[in-house]
């Protein structure tokens, strides 16, 4: 299992620009950052009582959390170094079946068919981990490997005027560009993809997807992993989440003015992950949805059906 340390400790080697993804099983928080993920792209681990797997596909700047367990037996997941549509499939240890990362789905071996469950994740700067989370716990660099953690070996690989490296499925240009940033959700049988540069100019969208009412944050000061020659070194692309805006039976209506975001139901203050920080509802927090960084041209492969969303 991965070896862990103090957000103390982890602050000598993150900066605070830096992406980590943040997951929370009850009261455990942890984080993992990308410069670590970058080079072994899944971390077999257990929070609380939930084994998990956190993966990172670099290609499709992808980080997607799953429930290791199938048919109540706990897999343990490793890379095979092939790629599908240029995402990552992964392999269980236990009966040696292929996994596609982007739709956990089983795609061949003694699992082929089967449905891993995914777990909500989000891609945040370190310093609102830390910020947020002070007691929380970080994946140490301290893995028994020889890495240059921290390096980014795809520098300049999310500019959109570029195509992907290894891409050789269906082509979207009309839609978006093939590396644009977009944030997915699939509930009830609809798939939509919030482009970055629509939420980077909302702020907050609220909408409805599978008849659940979401509210979609974006937050600036998350710096790009595939950018820069150093993951903390990229351009700032911000950090966004999904979540359900019913709270205690009422739907709020969410709206950014500058950097405050607040509710128009009751003007409480809330934060990107969820959390209401003043107002009458202080203290309560959002529940997260399940919700995934791609590249557009990763997504659309395995979803082509997606409802993209456009500002009004």
């Amino acid at each position: 299992m991965p070896q862990f340390v103090e957000v103390a400790d982890a602050a000598t080697w993150l900066e605070p620009q830096e992406p980590v993804v943040l997951v929370q099983v009850g009261e455990v928080a942890r984080a993992y950052p990308i410069q670590v993920l970058m080079w072994h792209e899944i971390a077999n681990d257990t929070i609380g009582d939930v084994p998990v797997a956190v993966t990172f596909c670099p290609l499709c700047n992808t980080a997607i959390v799953f429930d290791r367990r199938v048919d109540q037996r706990v897999l343990d997941f490793g890379t095979t170094g092939r790629l599908r549509y240029s995402n990552l499939i992964m392999y269980d240890r236990q009966t040696e079946s292929w996994w596609q990362q982007a739709n956990g789905k089983a795609i061949v071996g003694e699992l082929a068919g089967a449905e891993l469950r995914f777990l909500p994740a989000t891609i945040i700067a370190w310093q609102e981990f830390a910020r947020i989370h002070p007691s929380g716990q970080v994946l140490s660099r301290e893995t028994g490997f020889q890495r240059d953690y921290g390096r980014n070996p795809y520098a300049g690989y999310d500019d959109v005027n570029q195509p992907p490296f290894l891409y050789d499925g269906p082509a979207t240009p009309e839609v978006l560009p093939a590396t644009a940033r977009v944030l997915t959700v699939d509930l009830g049988g609809q798939a939509v993809a919030y482009p970055y540069e629509a939420l980077a100019l909302a702020g907050a969208v609220n909408d409805t997807v599978g008849d659940q009412p979401l509210v979609i944050l974006w937050q600036a000061g998350t710096a790009s992993a595939l950018d820069a020659a150093s993951v903390a070194d990229g351009r700032d692309v911000g950090a966004a989440a999904a979540y359900s805006r019913t709270v205690d039976g009422r739907t709020l209506t969410f709206v950014r003015s500058g950097d405050q975001l607040t509710d128009a139901e009751t003007g409480s203050t809330w934060d990107v992950l969820g959390r209401a920080t003043a107002g009458p509802l202080v203290g309560m927090q959002l529940e997260p949805v399940v919700a995934v960084n791609h590249f557009w041209f990763s997504w659309a492969a395995f979803k082509p059906e997606t409802r993209v969303y456009q500002l009004p």
